[in-house]
């Protein structure tokens, strides 16, 4: 799954029904089908279960029986087109779902009881039996033990060790609206999404079972070590469609025409967590790489677009599901940089059908293995197949920056965390983050840079060939690889934090390599612990400067000492192209981090900017704007941000002057990287007020609204009309909600929605915070991002924090743990910590994420109290020259 939804993957019983023409079938096997689902019928929410005994110890799975297979047997209710019933003020419409499951396990440690997953299902007439001897009679009955994840079967009699045993259960559930498990999404015919009312209404059934949600869908091993093959099929009404992991075998009419089987060849062995659609592929990115990661295992590999979907993309095995905005494109209406949006998400996706799917983590406490190789492997994939994107250099940028930011917290975590302090569904979620992704794709960059990219692919490919089908840890890994090396060797480097009084127990053995260059020659690239280095080598003078990290490929950060901090912003303001691209990123990023951190004085940070005047590279730019982020919500509601307004508008007044004869045509460059940079000239010159841009936007805005045309270029369009909305009040804010109720395109729909929380009236943000609360004006799957929107405006932020806090009931359901991050990025008051503290503890909230937001509002508050007054003068000193 993608990095943005929290976070993708196993269930092998995955699938989904869509609406579609009926299919003709050959009318084989009725007698058959009929007595395996004699009993399917539709039921009523299954009843609550009073509990008394406890969950298996430590919240995990006994080890003492290994599934080997499943068949499951499935029956979905819904209708895809509403009934009308006659004198019926209610549409007929069930979300009922019913059937039955064997799995076939082996006993390796004797046990009179069978503990498996089950979570909202009614579980029933459970029926033991010795498959090596048939005529055993074992006596079972179901009992929920204290937590309502678990199911255990207590038998009569002990299985034995070395036999083989099935476990036959009847179960029923209902499609809830939270998207996970098996889930109902509505969407209007021909039209790919929708906001409000718009009809004809039909209705999909859709599976997310990562990480934890296949127990939801029907009783099972639901722990990603436990893998087994599965033998799918569904029965669904006539006129709609049924997809799983593995293609067809097999499509039967009943005799009435009601109902429909699809049976499914048998999938490979797969854990809980991999489920699937159908959708005839044209080609497959490179990402694949088959030459480097082995043949793909299955027959086929479909990609399949959802009306509703969290996470953003799901890599089911052989059949990848996305939200519509992150697969479908159309020419001359969507951004063309949301081409590149897709195909990053298609191309992690994909390599999950290697890492993740094929092979496996051990246990949720290192699903980097999963996560970090998917976004690692994204950029060679991308790269590939759009090398103009130069998606290696931005995205790698990104994601350092991205770990770097969580790293420095103390409440993060390393990659791999102890097993026995992820246990939990909740805590298993936890994971899916930032460090998992971003940090695990930028260790395995650093890895890959070390030993050398073909020993790096040649490790990995032994890693993959060894262990397909199959579970590993990171153990596994570096052997892999060490058996790939001739040697390693480095120096000990300590894990950065913000907070200089945090201690930390993790070090790293990381390769240092530099340059030296001075004004008469450069010096080659060198390993820090090359016997030729001296420690004259680390001296400068006269202009002299070292730069380590080259080409930013090691997970660290760099801190010089003053004199050659100095060097370096001078070599950037004289001529910053002696600097490496990626570099001149980097070296803003590590200088704003370090004087976080209290390392090197802000202003040595600041002095790093001033270069950008003459800069038109995108990295710089996304780098400076990144961390001057930090500085805007620290002080947007301080008598700092008019001067730092002043100094951004005078920095970008020359990137937004180079791009501006495309921009005042509604035009863009040819290049791929100039589009960035010109979104990114006008993003922040309107933001910052520079005359022209907002003049610009607010005319192109209005000649819309007049004519009923938009001239506006899709890539300029989310900055504009931003803009535009943010100066008009309510007529700018209504014309923007009216097209977005009439859209149909889901990237000018992305742009409209992000628009709507650019107002400056609290009354029109109020309004928009409650339309999350009503399902026909926005989509379940929105509500998480309208609500991050707005509390990203400063004249939201207040209102977004009262709004969640007022409604965490339903929020709570809906990625509420994430907002409350979100909504605490500007929190930097003894009394704002003291309301998030209240509110956590009120709510029991003591997770992970709430730790990190608790402690990043600490470290703000010290942060502004100790550089406010200085980064106050230095801004107005710089506007005043």
């Amino acid at each position: 799954m993608t990095k943005n939804s929290c976070n993708t993957k196993l269930i092998a019983g995955a699938f989904i029904v869509l609406t579609v023409s009926v299919i003709a079938g050959i009318i084989t096997m009725i007698i058959f089908y009929k007595t395996q689902i004699g009993s399917m019928n539709p039921t009523d929410r299954p009843p609550s279960v009073t509990t008394t005994e406890q969950p298996p110890p430590d919240r995990r799975l006994p080890k003492n029986l290994v599934p080997e297979s499943y068949k499951v047997f499935l029956k979905t209710h819904f209708y895809h087109r509403i009934i009308e019933v006659v004198n019926v003020t209610t549409p007929n419409q069930t979300t009922v779902f019913n059937g039955n499951s064997t799995v076939n396990m082996k006993c390796v440690q004797s046990t009179s009881s069978i503990y498996l997953h089950s979570r909202r299902l009614e579980v029933s007439d459970p029926v033991v039996m010795n498959r090596d001897n048939p005529n055993e009679e074992i006596r079972s009955s179901v009992v929920y033990p204290g937590e309502a994840d678990f199911l255990e079967i207590q038998l009569n009699v002990a299985l034995e060790a070395g036999g083989n045993y099935s476990l036959f259960l009847n179960f029923k559930g209902q499609s809830l609206e939270y998207m996970d498990g098996l889930f109902l999404s509505m969407y209007s015919e021909g039209v790919p999404e929708y906001e409000g009312d718009m009809e004809p209404a039909r209705f999909l059934a859709a599976t997310n079972m990562e990480p934890t949600f296949a127990r939801t869908a029907f009783p099972c091993f639901d722990e990603p070590e436990m893998k087994a093959v599965f033998n799918i099929t569904i029965i669904h009404r006539s006129g709609t469609k049924a997809l799983s992991n593995a293609v067809i075998a097999s499509e039967t009419n009943i005799i009435d025409d009601e109902w429909e089987y699809t049976v499914f060849d048998q999938t490979p062995r797969m854990s809980t967590t991999r489920s699937i659609r159908r959708q005839h592929h044209r080609k497959y990115p490179p990402v694949l790489r088959e030459e480097v990661w082995n043949h793909y295992s299955l027959t086929k590999l479909d990609q399949i677009a959802l009306p509703d979907l969290n996470p953003t993309a799901m890599e089911n095995w052989g059949l990848v599901t996305y939200q519509q905005g992150a697969l479908l494109f159309e020419e001359g209406v969507s951004s063309l940089l949301h081409k590149e949006s897709i195909a990053m998400i298609i191309a992690h996706e994909l390599a999950h059908q290697w890492f993740g799917n094929l092979v496996t983590m051990k246990w949720w406490n290192e699903v980097w293995l999963n996560e970090g190789f998917a976004n690692y492997m994204a950029y060679f994939a991308v790269d590939a197949v759009e090398p103009s994107f130069k998606m290696k250099d931005v995205s790698v940028m990104s994601d350092l920056h991205t770990a770097f930011e969580e790293d420095a917290l103390a409440a993060s975590h390393p990659l791999t965390v102890p097993p026995g302090e992820i246990q939990t569904p909740h805590e298993i979620l936890s994971l899916f983050d930032s460090i998992t992704y971003s940090k695990g794709a930028m260790v395995l960059r650093m890895l890959a840079d070390i030993v050398g990219q073909n020993v790096f692919d040649r490790g990995v490919n032994m890693y993959l060939s060894d262990f397909k089908y199959s579970n590993t840890d990171e153990k596994n890994l570096w052997d892999n690889i060490q058996k790939a090396v001739d040697d390693d060797n480095g120096v000990i480097n300590e894990h950065f934090l913000f907070n200089d009084s945090s201690e930390s127990s993790l070090w790293w053995h990381v390769p240092i390599r530099f340059v030296k260059m001075s004004s008469k020659s450069d010096f080659p690239l060198m390993w820090l612990d090359d016997k030729p280095v001296t420690k004259g080598d680390f001296i400068t003078k006269n202009g002299d400067w070292i730069l380590a990290n080259v080409n930013c490929a090691g997970y660290y950060r760099v801190n010089y000492n003053p004199e050659n901090w100095d060097a370096l912003s001078s070599q950037m303001e004289q001529d910053q192209s002696r600097i490496p691209l990626m570099n001149r990123g980097q070296l803003i990023d590590d200088a704003f981090n370090l004087a976080r951190a209290k390392l090197v004085d802000v202003t040595l940070a600041l002095n790093l900017t001033r270069f950008l005047r003459n800069e038109t590279e995108l990295i710089p730019w996304m780098s400076a704007m990144t961390n001057l982020e930090y500085f805007v919500l620290m002080f947007d509601r301080s008598e700092v941000y008019g001067p730092m307004q002043t100094y951004l508008r005078e920095q970008v007044r020359g990137l937004y002057n180079f791009y501006r004869n495309y921009t005042d045509h509604s035009q863009v460059p040819s290049d791929h990287s100039s589009q960035h940079s010109q979104i990114l000239a006008v993003r922040v010159a309107c933001h910052n007020g520079l005359p022209e841009c907002v003049t610009m936007a607010t005319e192109m805005f209005a000649l819309w609204m007049k004519n009923d045309t938009n001239i506006i270029h899709p890539n300029l369009r989310s900055s504009i009309y931003c803009q535009a909305v943010a100066s008009g009040g309510k007529a700018q804010w209504d014309f923007a909600w009216n097209k977005l109720q009439s859209s149909n395109d889901t990237s000018e729909m992305e742009q409209l929605r992000a628009a709507l929380s650019c107002s400056r009236e609290t009354w029109l943000l109020n309004r928009y915070l409650q339309y999350t609360l009503d399902p026909e004006k926005i989509r379940f799957m929105s509500v998480w991002n309208v609500i991050n929107l707005i509390a990203l405006n400063p004249s939201g932020q207040a209102l977004a924090w009262n709004f969640i806090r007022a409604n965490w009931e339903f929020l709570s359901r809906r990625g509420g743990h994430s907002l409350i991050a979100v909504v605490a990025r500007r929190f930097s008051t003894e009394f704002e910590l003291e309301e998030l503290v209240r509110f956590v503890t009120d709510n029991d909230l003591a997770y992970m994420k709430e730790e990190q937001a608790v402690e990043q509002i600490s470290v703000n508050i010290q942060w502004v109290k100790e550089h406010q007054e200085k980064i106050l003068q230095w801004f107005e000193m710089e506007t005043a020259s």
